[in-house]
């Protein structure tokens, strides 16, 4: 919840020129739901897309508050669907973010679907079994050609605005334990491999091309690093090569 319309705009016309310049990547920016049409507006004509951050599974009603898929639809690119806030403060449930996803892809939309663990879960040893879970129910219902359009981002909730970050070593093997190895496995490695797997949870500028090395990374969900210039620094530093 940072920015109004107007500071969205401007600060995607300040950074859509230097970021496509930077090749082998892809972006988007995904603003408060007022923002959306301004920052669309902003970014029209670049390569920056638009994402909403959340969005409802019926398509109109008396859903007050609520964005239905073809408001989204009409300046997205993109939606987040079951972020870990989501989740912890509005009662998100793994049913309807499955029903989110499958209305997003009705509508030519491509869900980030976001997954993670607690700290109290990591601290247990449930990681697995709390993130692999919530990625089987996600795409419960969704065929096998419709996997490689999904994106999904694994964010450990005990990461994300603390400061703290998990190490390139238990993002890697999360990310391909608990959901690239998930997806093989109710549809095949040859479909799961295609799918684009984030992580998020305090990346930052010293250590996104850290992960971005890792074989089962292909991109980043960032949150507060991606709220000033500096944001540039960040996805230069992603796609920069690291032994």
């Amino acid at each position: 919840m940072n920015k109004t319309a107007t500071e969205a705009a401007a600060f995607i016309a300040e950074v859509k020129d230097a970021l496509c310049a930077i090749d082998g990547v892809e972006i988007a920016f995904c603003p408060t739901a007022i923002a959306i049409p301004a920052a669309a507006a902003a970014a029209e004509g670049s390569c920056v897309g638009i994402g909403a951050q959340n969005m409802y599974f019926e398509e109109s009603g008396a859903y007050t508050g609520e964005l239905a898929p073809n408001m989204v639809a009409e300046y997205c690119n993109y939606v987040i669907l079951g972020h870990s806030e989501r989740r912890q403060y509005f009662g998100e449930t793994d049913a309807g973010v499955n029903a989110k996803v499958k209305k997003a892809l009705e509508h030519g939309i491509v869900p980030i679907v976001c997954v993670g663990e607690s700290l109290e879960q990591n601290e247990a040893g449930e990681t697995h079994y709390i993130v692999s879970k919530q990625v089987a129910l996600a795409v419960e219902g969704i065929s096998a050609d419709q996997i490689p359009t999904l994106v999904f981002a694994y964010e450990p909730i005990w990461a994300i605005g603390t400061g703290k970050s998990a190490t390139k070593e238990d993002a890697q093997h999360s990310c391909k334990t608990c959901v690239r190895d998930t997806l093989a496995e109710l549809y095949g490695d040859d479909v799961a491999q295609q799918v684009r797997i984030q992580y998020g949870g305090s990346v930052k500028t010293h250590n996104i091309a850290e992960y971005m090395a890792q074989p089962d990374i292909d991109g980043a969900l960032v949150g507060g690093a991606s709220l000033q210039a500096g944001f540039v620094d960040l996805v230069r530093n992603g796609v920069t090569k690291v032994d």
